[in-house]
């Protein structure tokens, strides 16, 4: 998938960095990535309220004073849970408080008089990053909480000896149109960029040292412009 994106869009990264005039292609010693827009509101930020539950997510549910029905519950591949006395019923697509309100809703009807239902997600299965490239093991990663760009290389092993860790590109779909931005993991070890937080959806890809590959194409044509590049 992420090789077929980079022959997609090649072509047009070229066309961007020849049209931005003075702005000129990525030097060893630019500052760049910074002011990270987030990506489209569709794509739910993880931790957020307005998250939407997805299959193979986990939920810690809990009920003031019914210790029987607190739990941790797994949505399954249709997108249901399961619970004691209410059966299972679909929370896919749901916020959390969404939720929680389906729950008190169904307890109220035929068991308790005023239940009291607390529902978080403990794990997002099912947002995701992908981390490709110059990785000791390259894939498909979920993001548990709120993750950042170095912590999501970490889950890929951290970098190989063949790595540019002055060229980590991080794809992502902002209004609709797919960007790109290009960080330099040493200026974030040292203070001197922010650690920017990674979304679901979004595909980081470390640049591989020393080879003329279709990959440095792209990402050595992305303009300094401490943001991300529109790929056309």
């Amino acid at each position: 998938m992420i090789r077929a994106l980079v022959l997609a869009v090649t072509t047009s990264l070229l066309l961007v960095a020849c049209s931005g005039g003075g702005s000129g292609k990525i030097t060893e010693n630019a500052v760049y990535g910074q002011n990270l827009p987030p990506p489209d509101p569709t794509r739910a930020v993880v931790g957020a309220e307005a998250y939407r539950v997805g299959p193979m997510d986990k939920l810690d549910i809990a009920v003031y004073q019914a210790p029987e029905l607190t739990r941790e519950v797994q949505v399954d591949a249709g997108g249901q849970i399961g619970m004691p006395l209410i059966g299972s019923f679909p929370v896919a697509g749901k916020t959390v408080p969404e939720i929680r309100d389906d729950i008190t809703v169904r307890l109220k009807a035929r068991y308790l008089k005023s239940p009291e239902v607390t529902v978080s997600v403990k794990e997002f299965a099912s947002q995701k990053v992908t981390v490709d490239g110059s990785v000791i093991q390259p894939g498909v990663y979920p993001l548990i909480g709120k993750t950042t760009l170095v912590q999501s290389i970490a889950m890929a092993r951290g970098v190989n000896a063949q790595a540019n860790e002055k060229k980590v590109a991080v794809f992502r779909i902002v209004n609709n149109q797919r960007m790109v931005a290009v960080f330099d993991l040493n200026m974030i070890r040292t203070g001197r960029m922010d650690d920017p937080q990674v979304f679901p959806n979004d595909v980081i890809f470390v640049d591989r040292s020393g080879a003329k590959t279709l990959w440095r194409d792209v990402i050595s044509s992305v303009p300094v412009l401490s943001m991300f590049v529109p790929v056309l």
